[in-house]
């Protein structure tokens, strides 16, 4: 070994050691990761059917009146010009695919992320085992995990919500911990002199005060699913990342941005959706 540059030799193969990992894995326990994707499956499944099937006219309708009902009549008109504007580009299809995927994906980071935020805002332990692998998730390059998912998980829809949940899920863990960790300690001290146990004051105190913040969280991980929508096409996952994919691949600049303008509107309208969610109600009636 040259002592001057000691790193012309690579002396740690760690990429053959991952390789080799995914490899142990996919021949040891293919089966249970293919059973582990069912429920995500059929939840993609359920709300895919249900989307397309209400005519686009009614659907238009309902989210509008959801926004008028969350963000007020601004937000409504604004949905409903998007929503009809995308429908006459003929990208009314691949957007019920989107937001299947993005119901889907945001149901599961849901499920698990606020509890294991609530866990490790009660617990240093849990927050302390969380927090690098929250990092982990954060701050891989999307591209890199999307080999192993489709390794373990076949190509397809399931397999882009599945990456999209990895992708997506730390901001909700992150932001409902710490929502929960800044409500006062007064709060908490007057509902304890009440007598109430610590799970009434997590679900009577903590919870309801942290909701503002709960639900940025929810909303970053929205606008985090549809910022995967075009990497998650590049393994079929469909949607409307499938135009802005193949305008990329036949250099078709139009198709490329009628996708990408979908995608925009989409996550406008969802993001002022969820904005108003977490507004107080009387505030959401003088917008």
């Amino acid at each position: 070994m040259n002592i001057l540059n000691i790193f012309d030799e690579r002396l740690i193969p760690l990429d053959d050691w991952i390789q080799g990992a995914v490899d142990w894995l996919v021949t040891n326990f293919r089966d249970e990761f293919q059973t582990m994707k069912l429920p995500i499956e059929w939840t993609l499944d359920g709300v895919n059917v249900v989307l397309h099937w209400v005519p686009p006219l009614v659907m238009l309708v309902i989210f509008a009146l959801l926004a008028w009902r969350t963000a007020g009549w601004r937000v409504a008109l604004f949905t409903a010009v998007s929503l009809a504007l995308v429908g006459f580009l003929g990208l009314w299809g691949d957007t019920m695919t989107t937001l299947a995927m993005v119901i889907s994906a945001v149901v599961f980071c849901v499920v698990v992320g606020v509890p294991v935020g609530i866990l490790s805002a009660r617990s240093e332990a849990v927050a302390s085992f969380v927090r690098p692998i929250l990092d982990v998730m954060q701050t891989t390059p999307a591209f890199v995990y999307l080999v192993p998912v489709v390794m373990l998980f076949s190509i397809g829809t399931v397999a882009g919500v599945i990456a999209t949940i990895v992708f997506a899920m730390p901001p909700l863990i992150r932001l409902t911990a710490l929502g929960i960790q800044q409500v006062q300690e007064d709060a908490i001290e007057a509902a304890t002199a009440f007598g109430s146990t610590s799970n009434q004051i997590l679900w009577k105190v903590q919870m309801p005060l942290a909701m503002p913040t709960i639900m940025a969280g929810l909303n970053q991980t929205i606008m985090l699913s549809l910022s995967m929508v075009v990497i998650a096409a590049l393994i079929g996952a469909g949607g409307l990342g499938n135009p802005v994919f193949r305008g990329l691949n036949t250099l078709n600049v139009g198709l490329a941005g009628i996708g990408g303008l979908g995608i925009v509107l989409l996550a406008i309208v969802l993001d002022r959706i969820t904005q108003g969610l977490g507004k107080p109600p009387e505030r959401r009636r003088a917008s």
